[in-house]
């Protein structure tokens, strides 16, 4: 079945993909398109005027011959009739007449002597006959018109196109002044219409020819045209990719060409800019990792000073004065908050620099919490939700550190008990099996994400902090500079989270106090590169885990 979807997902994709290339906001494809409309209308305007000139000149010509010589034959033959022939003079007559140069046929209508209609037709008795003309056309022929100035002649030559059985006809009529039989001409304009239509087909086949001439000039022209336009594109894509070395090859002087020289420019000044900027960048994280290491030196020393000192306060009887007392504390407690800061800040560079890695392990997660808490004597004051056996391939530092953080700063600025709960999530769609990453050191964890809430009783967190709380250095309220944690303990523990893949977020719940919620994949390695592991600088970062933690649990605290 999964073999049948991603087969089924391929062939989808690449379905998109082809159609996506015809999109018709595609520059080329409506370049093409309009040069082809274009020419489409120009071919079929052109050739509908030719053809319709042409139709009239052909039909014109042979309609007026026809007439001409039917005109002649009525006024020759007919006219020579009596006033009331017989209708072997009129059969006679009108085969006479229909071997005229037009070849038509001929139909004669008249009276006898008798006053009964008589009738002559050149095709014999199933020729042409008077109901093959058209009525409209038999009344008019008929009619006499009024003499006068304007008029000569009582009756005139009158004709009509017909069309039987698909095939076009001229029917013509005529009177003969003065008495006498009344004349009907039929002639088929099939040669014409033949013409015609081979003229229709060469003016189709001469459309259909520029209709493709346009469509490859279109084509021509948009390739010369999007040619640089593409080009652009592709070094604009390099460019934002980070590869500002990227330049354009500028031919010609037209506006594409200005275009290219102006992207250049843009791009060489881009590649100053960062490049001075990283430059600035590189020099401040290397002053503060070279402060830091040249730090380490004498804060070792100084930090062996204080434990002693340390050991002799604690000691009854120690022998200070009771007036320098309070300032030996006061080195204690710096002397340690300053080594803490100088650990965070060697951590902080490491994520600026993108050198940090993780060392993943299989963890239990509900021993993970409680070795934490246990580490820094907060068993007392936190509550843990969590099922045992839960397991993730997570770094175990690097975890106890965005644990010690969270939990810390809710016990030194919210309100006890602080509540630690641990749940799952399931994959996007990924099935995973009942023991997978259940067993004691089992195999790979399941697909999915892991959720640990750690909320406190507190006042929460002001709406105006919220969106800072993971900055570094910040502070809520300026009366409170100084605070037993860096300012940086949230920021790298919300760091930490993102090099596992995951994230952490910071609201206020509606019961009361702030929460803190940590998502973390079961499975580091499935989301993120397997990194190498630290160096030898890195394991001092943790300094023990209950030390680097309780420095760092307070770091945000003075941003609540």
């Amino acid at each position: 079945m999964t073999t049948t979807r991603g087969g089924l997902r391929g062939w989808l994709a690449g379905r998109g993909k082809a159609l996506s290339g015809l999109r018709f906001t595609s520059l080329r494809l409506r370049l093409v398109v309009v040069f082809a409309l274009v020419a489409l209308t120009a071919a079929v305007s052109a050739s509908g005027i030719a053809y319709w000139l042409n139709r009239e000149a052909v039909l014109t010509r042979t309609q007026d011959a026809v007439l001409r010589d039917f005109q002649q034959e009525m006024r020759n033959r007919a006219g020579t009739l009596p006033v009331h022939p017989t209708q072997d003079q009129l059969q006679h007559t009108a085969g006479q007449m229909a071997n005229s140069s037009q070849r038509f046929s001929v139909l004669l209508v008249g009276e006898d002597a008798s006053g009964r209609a008589v009738y002559g037709t050149s095709g014999g008795l199933s020729g042409f006959a008077l109901e093959d003309v058209p009525l409209s056309l038999r009344t008019a022929v008929n009619k006499q018109q009024p003499v006068g100035s304007g008029n000569k002649s009582p009756y005139h030559l009158y004709w009509q196109r017909v069309t039987e059985h698909g095939t076009p006809y001229l029917v013509a009529g005529t009177r003969i002044i003065g008495g006498g039989p009344t004349g009907y001409m039929l002639k088929s304009l099939e040669p014409e219409a033949k013409d015609l239509n081979s003229l229709a087909w060469s003016l189709g086949v001469a459309t259909a020819l520029a209709l493709v001439g346009a469509a490859l000039l279109a084509q021509a022209a948009a390739t010369t045209v999007l040619k640089p336009v593409h080009r652009l594109g592709i070094a604009a894509r390099r460019l934002g990719e980070g590869r500002l070395d990227t330049r354009l090859r500028v031919s010609g002087t037209d506006e594409l060409a200005d275009l290219s020289r102006t992207f250049n420019k843009a791009a060489e000044a881009l590649e100053k800019r960062v490049a001075d900027m990283a430059a600035r960048d590189e020099a401040s994280r290397r002053f503060v990792a070279d402060m830091s290491h040249e730090l380490r030196t004498p804060l070792t020393a100084i930090t062996a000073v204080t434990e002693v000192l340390e050991e002799e306060l604690e000691f009854e009887g120690g022998g200070f004065d009771p007036m320098i007392e309070p300032a030996v504390r006061l080195v204690v407690s710096e002397t340690r908050r300053l080594n803490d800061l100088v650990e965070n800040l060697m951590e902080v560079t490491r994520f600026d620099a993108g050198t940090a890695r993780l060392v993943l392990d299989d963890v239990d997660l509900a021993d993970q919490i409680t070795a934490c808490i246990d580490a820094r004597a907060w068993l007392d004051a936190v509550e843990l939700d969590a099922e045992r056996g839960l397991h993730a391939r997570l770094d175990p530092r690097r975890l106890d550190v965005i644990l010690a953080n969270l939990i810390g700063n809710a016990l030194k600025h919210g309100g006890s008990p602080v509540r630690v709960s641990v749940r799952e999530e399931g994959g996007d769609g990924a099935e995973s099996g009942d023991d997978a990453g259940n067993g004691e050191g089992g195999g790979s964890p399941a697909p999915g994400w892991i959720v640990i809430q750690v909320r406190d009783h507190g006042p929460g967190i002001p709406e105006d902090v919220l969106p800072h709380v993971f900055d570094r250095f910040y502070k809520a309220s300026a009366s409170r500079p100084r605070s037993e944690g860096s300012g940086l303990g949230l920021s790298i523990a919300l760091n930490n989270a993102h090099i596992h893949g995951g994230d952490i977020t910071a609201a206020n719940s509606p019961e009361g106090g702030a929460v803190f919620t940590l998502r973390l994949p079961r499975d580091a390695s499935a989301l993120t590169e397997r990194p190498a592991e630290d160096d030898g600088d890195d394991s001092t970062s943790g300094g023990g885990r209950a030390k680097s933690g309780g420095a760092d649990q307070g770091s945000k605290g003075g941003a609540r």
